[in-house]
């Protein structure tokens, strides 16, 4: 693909200008939003609370002044494009994108689109809820270090007090994330399954929020039947929590933990103390109806569930432990790829360094069969199709679901940019 345009371009200027114009949505202020007794409470464990959505009508029912954050991501964005609100921006981003700079690809056009859209939304969402917005990088800049360092940088100047980029887990965003850090933009570290990816990340690109998508672990457990699914996201949720915590006590590294992937509002109760939720609608709703006891409203951040698998399932051998486990050997790993300079280093350099420590099946390389099977089987992977690749020690279950999470992305990406195209 034609090389992205530069932060500082001509073109990204306008397109941020552009941006800006198309948001007229009068700023709330939090004191006019309504204040809530159980989010209060809630908050005073030490979580700070987001809603992961884009619908704005749906955010509205829910929105109380002790809300700071919503996410949107590939899938969410899509779903609101996809209803026909931006049709109209579509033609008009596309001629002033023509006019800028007439050399465009048809590709880098709709990408340049894709990424109009996401800012504007955002816009609308940071106005509308006085609160910061995480809005993520398109697919296409996963493997790419320039890519995704620009496009952060460009999304951090059309709204530098709110806006929070979210970087995909990849080799090359470890990098780009890494320079956003070293330009001071706020990062939200996105499709993280483990512990030890989290540390990882917190010691090489120094984000300040990271993510385990723990209801998708637990699906993983339950829908290839080698446990009941409860606990195992809960568990590795909170295992990254406390490393989180040993890395800002040990090396003076702080970030924050984000419970992503919510499914119910008993996963918001097991989890109260954690950093930072980020909640479907739906857990949100469950937990006020729920309505728990003052009292139960308490830190539990040094729980440590039970996960109970399925009569025969070797979890040493399926190393199914990788989702918690950050053992000294993968520290020094991860200290190895801190060292490279994420100016000039590229992304096999992480590869081959982490491969160089023994912890090469953190990123699984697939050939193309593989990758078309990952797709095919979508948000969660069937177990017996990557059984044998994880006892060989050439792929590990924590990179296949972020693999697999990326994937899956991509296609609603896709789905967002035809219908972009059907307009250009």
């Amino acid at each position: 693909m034609q090389q992205a345009p530069r932060h500082d371009s001509q073109l990204a200027k306008e397109v941020a200008k552009f941006c800006l114009a198309q948001v007229t949505t009068k700023p709330q202020q939090r004191a006019s939003f309504p204040s809530s007794p159980l989010w209060a409470a809630v908050g005073k464990t030490g979580t700070t609370l987001w809603l992961d959505t884009g619908d704005i009508d749906a955010a509205k029912e829910l929105w109380v002044r002790e809300f700071t954050a919503l996410t949107t991501n590939n899938t969410l964005l899509n779903k609101e494009v996809q209803k026909g609100l931006y049709d109209q921006l579509v033609p008009a981003a596309a001629a002033l994108l023509k006019k800028t700079s007439p050399d465009l690809t048809q590709d880098r056009l709709v990408q340049e689109i894709a990424f109009i859209l996401n800012a504007v939304h955002g816009l609308k969402l940071v106005r509308t809820f006085d609160a910061d917005v995480s809005v993520e990088l398109h697919t296409a800049t996963a493997h790419d270090v320039d890519a995704a360092y620009h496009y952060g940088k460009r999304f951090a100047a059309i709204c530098p007090d709110r806006f929070i980029v979210k970087v995909p887990l990849s080799p090359a965003g470890l990098l780009a994330a890494r320079r956003l850090h070293d330009d001071g933009i706020r990062l939200n570290f996105t499709l993280g399954f483990s512990a030890r990816q989290n540390w990882l990340i917190g010691s090489i690109s120094k984000p300040d929020w990271v993510n385990v998508f723990l209801g998708r672990i637990n699906a993983f457990v339950s829908d290839n039947k080698l446990g009941d699914g409860k606990n195992a996201g809960e568990k590795a949720t909170l295992a990254s929590q406390r490393g989180l915590r040993r890395l800002k006590q040990q090396h003076g590294i702080a970030v924050k933990q984000i419970a992503a992937s919510l499914r119910n509002g008993q996963q918001c109760e097991e989890l109260l103390g954690l950093d930072t939720f980020t909640m479907p609608t739906a857990a949100a709703k469950e937990l006020l109806q729920k309505n728990p006891a003052p009292a139960t409203l308490v830190d539990k951040t040094a729980n440590d569930p039970t996960v109970t698998y399925a009569p025969g399932v070797d979890v040493a051998g399926e190393r199914l432990d990788c989702f918690w486990s950050i053992t000294p050997q993968f520290e020094k790993a991860a200290a190895a790829v801190a060292k490279l300079d994420a100016k000039t280093a590229k992304a096999e350099d992480v590869t081959k360094t982490l491969a160089a420590h023994g912890a090469g099946d953190l990123f699984p390389v697939f050939t193309m069969m593989e990758s078309q099977q990952l797709t095919k089987e979508g948000k969660i992977p069937v177990h017996a199709s990557w059984q044998q690749r994880v006892k060989a020690g050439t792929a590990s279950w924590d990179g296949i679901l972020s693999a697999a999470a990326l994937a899956s992305f991509t296609q609603d990406q896709q789905a967002l940019d035809d219908r972009i195209r059907r307009f250009v």
